[in-house]
């Protein structure tokens, strides 16, 4: 796991050192920069596998350089197959040396065939300097991250988007478009982000970047190796089936174990912690692993959370850390919530001290992330009519000159965008037609996995998603709808009944869906939204586009405000003292 930053045309060395630096917190093990006269790459090093080799940028055989994060679980199994110079013991050196072997073989320009082999989270950047392409492509489901800009005639990548205040002439503003879509649907749409100008690469896609005849660089090709679709069949027998989807999840664990240093479980308490943890021995003894051991934090003991946690570890036999969030936690820690966030989220603050805790034990976790968009968790797929509403009614209580293109249903066809329309009355009509846009348009990638991923790294901690894995993913592909969400009953059917085959109880099965931020740190949120209420207001004014939307968001408000001091007025990494009152009177001047 890593941080990797890039410049592609006129590539200043010093502008990549200061990348690296602000991405520090991803990799503290090491760092390296590679240059030609073309591009430069930075790499920050989390040394998960392979501790003392496979430093990066990665040199090929073949004129080929990479900076990779993320892990390949079948990086083995190539390694077996694969005639290449193997220089490392670590995972990254397989998309390079899978790169080198298609292009020996007169591969072509059709770079999906080699990367959709890697079974895996990652994202990377390979230059080839014999071919003058910069690949950049990014694992299916958007695990790990990547975005780009262009500065100053250079394109500029890097793993998050505050890396770009390397560069000087880096100038943020705020997208009100991608904005307005984050506060009606609740997470950036698409590979927009909040800033204009700055793009993600979409999940499962590769893109070739080359430079034209002034050395300029531009997108050659955009090619997707793999789109998140759900494929139902017409019934499903839990006496049957229940047992093979169990086993395609414990696969998608102990796949996840591959690690040299200890591995940990996020112990929330829920169902789909639950289940990690539950499957957790079984897949430690196949892979010769020590069964890893559970953290939790939350405000209290009597949190209902802290109690079922307890519960799991104790009936599973599991080593069980715990920690109590200290009273001054939102008041503290929120600004570095904003700073290494990326986003306006201000409830899920207890991702801060549970993965610091974590990272004093263990460089890697293993979370429940994804259960809920492949299994139809969210409380929203109940009444999908009234989400639509909700959207629709956010959306409109915007000013027009900012969602006409949304409501119009005219969005550009560009790079940022994959279709004209993000009107919630086309996306609403059943359940499997929701999770499919959730799945490709951002709920995943734009907002779960954000969170774990840039939360996590900024205590230098890998997570990893077993629930995303591809086995686990195509056997939950094929539940039907009623077998997500049954018309009487608990959500998350199917996956329930291979819950059941476990050592988990009854208590934990049956556990309705309780939203993570608030169930595990209801009354500080709540006592933080009333002290800076009097704020939540002010932005909301501020913000006069968007004052409607705000009022009846103040969370959103007050994060909007913290986001644009840190993100826009001054990054956190250039300031020495900073609270929340100073940084919102900022933003209110």
């Amino acid at each position: 796991m890593c941080g990797i930053s890039g410049m592609f045309a006129s590539p200043d060395e010093v502008v990549i050192q200061r990348m690296v630096s602000i991405l520090s917190h991803r990799g503290p093990d090491g760092n390296g920069i590679w240059q030609d006269s073309d591009i430069a790459l930075g790499h920050t090093r989390l040394s998960i596998v392979d501790l003392v080799g496979s430093s990066q940028p990665i040199i090929g055989n073949n004129g080929t350089v990479l900076i990779a994060n993320g892990e390949i679980y079948n990086h083995l199994d190539y390694r077996a197959k694969l005639n290449y110079r193997w220089q490392t013991s670590g995972d990254s050196e397989v998309i390079i040396a899978l790169h080198d072997n298609f292009i020996k073989n007169g591969g072509g320009d059709m770079h999906t065939k080699w990367i959709k082999k890697l079974n895996g989270m990652f994202s990377f950047a390979l230059w080839d300097a014999n071919r003058k392409e910069l690949i950049l492509a990014r694992d299916p489901l958007g695990i790990k991250p990547l975005v780009r800009c262009n500065i100053g005639g250079s394109l500029l990548f890097a793993s998050e988007m505050k890396a770009f205040h390397a560069h000087e002439s880096y100038n943020p503003k705020l997208d009100e478009l991608s904005l307005a879509l984050r506060l009606s649907w609740e997470y950036t749409l698409d590979s927009s982000t909040l800033i204009e100008d700055v793009h993600q690469v979409r999940p499962g896609t590769v893109e070739v970047w080359r430079l034209d005849d002034e050395f300029k660089p531009f997108l050659y090709s955009v090619s997707s190796f793999e789109r998140q679709k759900l494929n139902p069949t017409s019934s499903w027998n839990p006496n049957i089936s229940a047992k093979p989807l169990l086993e395609s999840f414990t696969v998608s664990v102990q796949e996840r174990l591959m690690a040299d240093v200890p591995v940990g479980i996020v112990l929330s308490g829920g169902l789909d912690s639950s289940l990690v943890a539950a499957v957790a021995s079984e897949a430690a003894e196949r892979e010769g692993k020590p069964v890893p051991e559970c953290w939790t934090v939350a405000e209290s003991e009597d949190n209902p959370d802290w109690i079922a946690a307890e519960n799991v570890a104790s009936s599973l036999n599991l080593i069980h850390h715990q920690k109590i969030m200290t009273e001054d936690s939102f008041f503290n820690d929120i600004p570095q919530l904003s700073w290494f966030g990326e986003d306006l989220d201000v409830s899920v603050l207890f991702f801060q001290p549970l993965f610091q805790e974590m990272r004093k034990h263990v460089k890697v976790g293993l979370c429940g992330q994804g259960a809920d968009e492949i299994h139809g968790g969210y409380p929203r797929y109940k009444s999908l009519k009234e989400h639509k509403n909700l959207v629709l009614e956010r959306l409109n209580s915007i000013d027009p000159s900012v969602t006409s293109s949304i409501l119009k249903r005219d969005l550009p066809s560009d790079s940022c965008w994959y279709s004209s329309s993000l009107h919630p009355s086309d996306y609403t009509k059943n359940l499997d037609e929701m999770l499919n846009f959730e799945l490709e348009h951002g709920q995943l990638s734009n907002f779960q996995l954000r969170l774990v991923d840039r939360h996590s790294m900024a205590h230098s901690l890998e997570v990893r998603v077993p629930f995303l894995g591809k086995y686990h993913r195509e056997q939950s592909y094929r539940l039907p709808t009623e077998w997500r969400l049954p018309n009487m009953g608990l959500e998350k059917a199917a996956l329930r009944s291979a819950a059941r085959l476990t050592g988990l109880s009854r208590d934990i099965t049956d556990r309705p869906k309780l939203p993570a931020g608030t169930a595990t740190s209801p009354n500080q949120l709540k006592s933080f939204l009333t002290e800076f209420s009097h704020f939540s207001k002010d932005l909301s004014n501020k913000y006069s586009k968007f004052t409607k939307v705000l009022k009846n968001q103040p969370d959103m408000a007050l994060g909007l405000g913290l986001f644009e001091a840190l993100h826009i007025i001054e990054p956190a990494h250039k300031r020495v003292k900073f609270s929340i009152e100073s940084l919102i009177e900022e933003v209110l001047v």
